[in-house]
């Protein structure tokens, strides 16, 4: 009798049914705590594909004197991601050299800085957005800031990282000498490190991208404002020409940051 030789090693083929068994078990506790029927889903799936079919579908767009208006509201959205990032990089910068303890000159700063920046990342550009609505009220400065917060901690991060992972051999070769830190900064870590910032700073605009459509859509200012006006008023075939615009607007901002991003690892 031929012995069968396994496909997958035993080892291994128990991990993946241990993985298999909780990803089961934890499904049926979150359906439970969640109170979701998975039949009441599918029972109630010809009005989903109703709604889609005879209100969605098929998009329309707004009246003519209303076009320039969302075409407006795009470059606006997109005025509002990059400038908000690139505010927040230049303050990432700054702050993420006290966050390194190879590079600050204060070393023993540097897990409060990282851990502020922690802080205020894990809290979404969407809860700044209603948490700033109370002192600057419904527009573009709330988006602003909101975007600028999140990209800045998010930022202070990847920056601090990326100064870590390169070698210290110049760092440590101007200290030897007497350099200052002014020096350190401008003779070895940003030669060494800008072209990882500059890929950092355009992930963080694709992101902003996305992220400002959302936030205007609870009053930032931008396209993700038009679109709220247009689903309030149950125009949805008008608002799905809208969201295939802004998905056609991160398409091309992602496929332009890819190649930029492609050319600085060169």
């Amino acid at each position: 009798m031929k012995k069968k030789i396994p496909l997958i090693a035993h080892d291994l083929k128990k991990i993946y049914t241990i993985f298999a068994v909780v990803v089961v078990v934890l499904f049926i506790v979150c359906t439970i705590l969640t109170n979701f029927n998975v039949m009441s889903l599918v029972s109630n799936g010809d009005a989903f594909w109703s709604f889609i079919t005879n209100d969605f579908l098929p998009p329309k767009l707004p009246k003519a004197s209303r076009i320039p208006g969302v075409l407006s509201s795009v470059l606006v959205t997109l005025a509002l991601a990059l400038s908000s990032t690139t505010i927040a990089a230049i303050l990432a910068m700054f702050v993420a050299l006290f966050g390194s303890e190879k590079v600050s000159p204060f070393p023993k700063l540097a897990k409060v800085v990282r851990g502020f920046a922690t802080f205020l990342r894990n809290i979404p550009a969407l809860v700044w957005a209603f948490i700033l609505f109370s002192s600057l009220g419904i527009g573009t400065g709330v988006g602003f800031v909101a975007l600028c917060i999140t990209s800045f901690a998010f930022m202070v991060r990847a920056f601090v990282e990326t100064m870590e992972d390169v070698s210290q051999d110049c760092v440590e070769s101007l200290l030897t000498v007497g350099g200052t830190f002014p020096q350190r900064v401008s003779q070895a870590i940003l030669p060494s490190c800008l072209s990882g910032f500059l890929s950092w700073f355009l992930y963080c605009v694709e992101v902003n991208i996305r992220a400002s459509t959302i936030v205007g859509m609870v009053g930032g200012g931008g396209v993700g404002m038009t679109l709220f006006s247009y689903i309030k008023n149950f125009q949805y075939d008008i608002a799905l020409s809208i969201i295939l615009l802004i998905a056609l607007m991160v398409i091309v901002v992602d496929q332009v940051t890819n190649i930029l991003r492609k050319e600085l690892l060169k």
